[in-house]
């Protein structure tokens, strides 16, 4: 590793479709999916303009078996921290090709936020078991559910 460097990704977007879930020969499972993240600013003359981005990810092994293929779908709102890669290819014309995406960290780096399929989501959690916001805990609570 060369010293005073950093590789390091940290996204927050939704899904624009179902992940693809394929094996590798020796049966290690490896996920994809596009993630979408917005931008807006105002340009010189005030008016706001907006982009989105769209970020291709790749998860590994038991994170992608177990946690992306059943929980993470279209629209799924997630969190993805890992490193850049570059990958270099050849197109049917000979020409030289490149890629760039996210390689999702193996612990922590895939979570769910939100949206989506919400049916699973609760019991997926994300791979840190981070608690969920205040927000989301009482946005189910009603006044009948309150003891006093």
């Amino acid at each position: 590793m060369a010293k005073g460097t950093v590789n390091k990704v940290t996204l927050i977007g939704r899904l624009g479709q179902d992940p693809e879930i394929r094996f590798s020969g020796d049966g290690k499972a490896i996920a994809t999916f596009s993630v979408a993240t917005n931008e807006s600013w105002k340009n010189k003359d005030g008016e706001v303009q907006e982009r989105t981005e769209w970020t291709r990810c790749t998860v590994f092994g038991a994170t992608a078996e177990k946690y992306v293929q059943p929980y993470i779908k279209k629209g799924s709102l997630v969190y993805i921290e890992g490193s850049l890669k570059t990958d270099k290819w050849q197109d049917k014309d000979g020409n030289e090709r490149y890629s760039t995406g996210v390689i999702a960290n193996n612990y922590g780096g895939v979570q769910i936020l939100g949206g989506g399929d919400t049916s699973n989501q609760d019991r997926a959690g994300s791979m840190d078991q981070t608690p969920k916001t205040s927000e989301e805990n009482t946005s189910q609570v009603t006044e009948d559910d309150l003891p006093f």
